[in-house]
């Protein structure tokens, strides 16, 4: 008879759900993967992505040996070799680099293929050996940073409500975000609301699938939010709603900060975001009249020039009108600032033999081309493919390719970055290593235990830099310890949160709810603030206000590149992953962008039409949909696709390497472009010429 066991475990990948799983094994092969029915997020379910992790597991192309590079950067060539050989060229080659340049041009570059906090990016997997070198830091910016600053300088953490008290809401605005694409679980609350009585607003320049499941939909122009929370707050001020007494015991700056909504008539707000004015009244006049209210904003709305800001005025809407207060109410940004795990201690930056310099992971190619003092001599990529995720792809390929800079990738499929690299290291899939993870929408901690042995000499990466310290004879025992002894390490937090967490009962239940409050209303009786206070003027950053996209807005550009572009998740990929599996790629339509029929007339666009998405900086292939899902002077593409095999770009070849207002994050939604009609390949005609069979339509149906 077979032998079968199940075993618990935790989605890996960059999605606030942080999916609690189980694995079935038979005979040493994992065999099923299912959502975890006992956790209370998670319910059962995974996404249509996970649903094929095991098949994307056992792909042909996964790389299951330590590779050298033996063709050009970038060509993607490379021989076998074992594991003795590429630890001694990479110990070789980093020694060479420190001695000749200092530690600091060392770049570890971790990005969100996983987000464990022993083998990703929340615990940077291989920090305490990269601090022992006296390595640059990594600031791993790209995802949500200007938001997490913008709630910062408002609430004084990135953490908002509990995501399941959506369930309480009277009414639900989803600002800036698809559930039913990139977190869906959230979306059982949205509805125990609607069941309630709640009514469910969506606030996105594009109709998604969650915008055509709302009650209403209201499409500003990207990167305008902040404007039209200013105008929701001028109606709801207008008709005395505010919350007197929670804004005179609760907040700071509160005179001045309404002396700036009233700037923001409706009028002025419509101009600014293209929201019709009637439509900004009403929607305010139901926000003046409903508690509780919850907004839930994820992170596509904050990556812009302005993204900090408008995270600041979206998180001032509850603080006007009370609903910090009220269970059901506020906003639900991200919950990691509530877990309170003892990070420094398992990252070790004291370890550190003197301060060092912060690389922003967003701004790859100019760290690799115009960094100096020292030059960065050596890149580790980490969990990362930045050659497809990253702003400014053109850019970063050239940095990629200098001769003399020294890669080193871990991977588990040979990514766009990959083809750069001088040494592939095999890394481990999440069900072959172990692991902590939280989930950044909900308030639960997941422990994944291995299923199944590695295949090939794949290697969890704390293994990989166990073995690289010892080859280097680094001597610090702390880059020694277990995975075990890291979990503990980091569980040994003396905040009330974390009380009764522990590596053993995480291990016998598979998560644990953080042991927060019951209701969780974390801003009810006062903020982590500097004044204790929501502040509508913080110390850092000033008076709330708007401020503008800095290319969306620029009318000089707007000439030249008349759409702006939005490039928002696919139903299909997480980022890049994913984007090698036939049947997802075949889902997914291919790379398209979206126009609405005006954009695409004034063009002289067909629908299935193969177009040129360009600007300054580049330019991506794609097939054209023409649809009313896109408002005029919008142009809707997804990221994720990886560039060789999108016709050698995707969407980040036109996107500026700039940083957003607060934080220091990326701006791919604040990019200008033009869309032009590209000829048809020999032999075809029509309107679906270059559409690739294989990837079948391009209504991006995923399940």
């Amino acid at each position: 008879m077979p032998s079968e066991l199940t075993v618990l475990g935790a989605c890996p990948l960059d999605c606030p759900d942080g999916c609690s799983w189980i694995v079935t094994v038979r005979d040493g092969a994992a065999v099923r993967l299912r959502g975890n029915p006992d956790h209370p997020y998670t319910r059962g379910a995974l996404c249509a992505k996970v649903n094929r992790w095991l098949e994307r597991a056992a792909q042909p192309d996964r790389i299951l040996h330590p590779l050298r590079r033996v063709g050009a950067k970038g060509e993607g060539r490379f021989e076998r070799i074992g594991w003795d050989e590429a630890l001694d060229e990479i110990a070789a080659r980093l020694e060479d680099v420190v001695r000749e340049h200092g530690g600091e041009a060392v770049w570890p570059y971790w990005g969100t293929g996983t987000l464990g906090y022993l083998q990703g990016l929340e615990g940077y997997s291989g920090r305490r050996f990269f601090n022992v070198l006296g390595a640059s830091a990594h600031d791993a910016n790209i995802c949500s940073a200007a938001g997490s600053a913008g709630m910062a300088e408002a609430v004084g953490s990135p953490g908002g409500m509990d995501p399941e008290d959506l369930a309480h809401a009277r009414l639900v605005l989803l600002w800036g975000t698809n559930p039913l694409t990139s977190g869906h679980h959230v979306w059982k609350f949205v509805q125990d609301a609607r069941k309630a009585g709640a009514h469910l607003v969506a606030i996105d320049p594009v109709r998604t699938r969650t915008a055509r499941q709302a009650d209403e939909h209201l499409a500003p122009l990207p990167g305008t939010d902040g404007a039209l929370a200013l105008g929701l707050l001028h109606v709801i001020v207008g008709l005395g709603a505010q919350d007197a007494d929670f804004l005179d015991r609760g907040t700071l700056g509160w005179e001045e900060f309404r002396d700036r909504i009233a700037e923001y008539p409706p009028e002025r707000v419509a101009r600014i975001t293209g929201v019709p004015a009637d439509r900004i009244v009403a929607l305010g006049e139901r926000i003046a009249r409903t508690r509780p209210t919850a907004i839930r904003a994820t992170q596509g709305l904050q990556r812009h020039s302005g993204g900090g800001a408008a995270l600041r005025l979206i998180a001032a809407i509850p603080a006007v009108t009370g609903d910090w207060a009220r269970r059901g109410g506020g906003v639900a940004f991200s919950t990691s600032g509530h877990v309170k795990l003892a990070k420094a201690a398992l990252w070790r930056d004291d370890l550190r033999p003197h301060p060092v310099r912060t690389l922003s992971m967003s701004r790859l190619g100019e760290g690799l081309l115009d960094v100096q003092d020292p030059p960065v001599k050596a890149l580790f990529v980490i969990a990362a493919n930045p050659a497809g995720s990253t702003p400014h792809q053109n850019k970063v390929r050239r940095g990629l390719a200098r001769d003399d800079l020294f890669t080193v990738v871990l991977e588990q499929f040979p990514t766009d970055t990959v083809d750069y690299a001088d040494i592939v290291l095999p890394a481990t899939a999440q069900h072959e290593h172990a692991d902590l993870h939280e989930g950044y929408g909900h308030l639960y901690l997941t422990w994944n235990e291995p299923a199944v042995a590695p295949p090939g000499e794949c290697l969890p990466t704390t293994e990989t830099f166990r073995r690289l310290a010892r080859r280097m004879g680094l001597r610090e025992p702390a880059l020694c310890d277990s995975d075990e002894s890291l979990a503990e390490q980091l569980l040994a937090s003396d905040h009330p949160w974390m009380a009764g967490v522990t590596l053993d009962r995480l291990r016998k239940e598979g998560f644990v709810r953080m042991s927060v409050p019951d209701p969780f209303l974390p801003y009810a009786d006062g903020f982590p603030t500097p004044s204790g206070r929501f502040e509508f003027r913080s110390p850092a950053a000033g008076l709330a206000g708007y401020v503008p996209p800095a290319e969306v807005a620029d009318e000089q550009r707007a000439g030249r590149y008349p759409l702006a572009l939005v490039s928002a998740a696919s139903h299909e990929f997480l980022n890049t992953q994913f984007a090698n599996n036939p049947e997802l790629r075949r889902r997914s339509g291919g790379l398209t962008v979206r126009l609405h029929e005006d954009d695409a007339k004034a063009r002289g666009l067909s629908d299935g039409q193969r177009v040129a998405v360009a600007n300054d900086r580049g330019s991506f292939e794609a097939v054209l949909k023409i649809t009313d899902e896109v408002r005029p002077g919008v142009a809707a593409t997804s990221k994720g696709h990886w560039a060789k095999l999108s016709g050698g770009s995707n969407a980040n070849a036109v996107v500026d390497e700039r940083d957003t207002d607060l934080g220091g994050g990326p701006v791919f939604h604040d990019t200008r472009v033009e869309v032009t009609a590209l000829p048809a390949p020999p032999g075809l005609a029509g309107p679906l010429a270059g559409v690739d069979p294989a990837v079948g339509g391009a209504d991006g149906s995923g399940g």
